[in-house]
């Protein structure tokens, strides 16, 4: 891999960049200096629990510079899919907080919150806001043939005390109960790299993609043909990366360490910020 060479940094949100209210270490001076040379960022997050909105107002509250566009979600990756693939027709049921049933709406579908009788297909989200009784709606809709999506297939979801359930757990207590397995829709999938490179205009092989997930954020990476980074401040270890199946290209501590190879490689996103810090130091 040629650190040099990267320009567009796609970094997963919960996990590598913060946890919680609490921003990770190195990521507060990775972003101000790829930001301030040139470099370009986009947040891929799975989290479909809240809106861009929501997560823009964390950034800046966390005090870190971010616009709207910089922000892919798994709702824009499944409103994408749902475009693309589904039927103009279709009727959706939502496992779901209000506000990716709101975001749902918003971009044209039609999403129901109880078991209607003409429900196409179940959509499930990472719900924070989850009921017994939507899981069983959700069951009495797949008993009837609806068929079975869902936003990501993250397992835990990571907080400063450990990890809560996401929506990868919520759909295998539906799908113990129901029998039937769900079709994902964010990463691994490579939709919403495929979507940040359109954007920005950045190739492949200047594109890093840096999360804590081996099998959310570094597989999804490796479907998009893009090199990773593991940071080691989520959910995945050094010894899950030397077993795993998609190994990343490369592992770091946090964005910290990574900042410091890029510099070491000579990157220009780096190296200048790096100048011009000596520079403020000697003046």
């Amino acid at each position: 891999m040629d650190l040099a060479r990267k320009r567009l940094f796609l970094l997963d949100l919960d996990g590598t960049v913060y946890l919680e209210e609490t921003l990770l270490p190195g990521a507060a001076a990775f972003l101000s200096c790829v930001r301030a040379n040139g470099g370009a960022v986009r947040y891929l997050t799975n989290n479909s629990s809240r809106g861009v909105d929501a997560g823009l107002e964390k950034m800046h509250r966390l005090g870190v510079p971010a616009e709207r566009e910089e922000f892919l979600t798994a709702v824009e990756a499944t409103v994408y899919y749902l475009k693309t693939s589904r039927s103009p027709s279709d009727v959706y049921y939502a496992v779901g907080t209000a506000s990716f049933c709101r975001q749902l709406r918003a971009a044209g579908f039609d999403i129901r919150e109880m078991p209607d009788a003409d429900v196409t297909a179940v959509l499930v989200g990472f719900d924070t806001e989850l009921t017994y009784q939507k899981v069983e709606n959700a069951c009495r809709l797949l008993a009837r043939g609806a068929d079975f999506l869902a936003t990501n297939p993250d397992w835990a979801c990571p907080t400063l005390f450990g990890f809560v359930p996401d929506c990868g757990a919520i759909c295998e207590f539906i799908a113990r109960g129901a029998g039937r397995r769900p079709q994902f829709i964010g990463k691994p999938d490579p939709t919403m790299i495929r979507l940040a490179l359109e954007q920005t205009g950045c190739k492949p092989e200047e594109t890093l993609m840096v999360g804590d997930r081996l099998y959310t954020d570094i597989a999804c990476g490796v479907n998009a043909g893009v090199d990773t980074v593991l940071v080691l401040t989520g959910e995945a270890t050094a010894q899950d990366a030397a077993k795993s199946d998609t190994p990343p290209t490369l592992v770091c501590r946090d964005l910290g360490e990574l900042l410091a190879r890029l510099r070491e490689a000579g990157n220009e996103v780096a190296q200048e910020a790096k100048t011009r810090e000596h520079r403020e130091g000697s003046d």
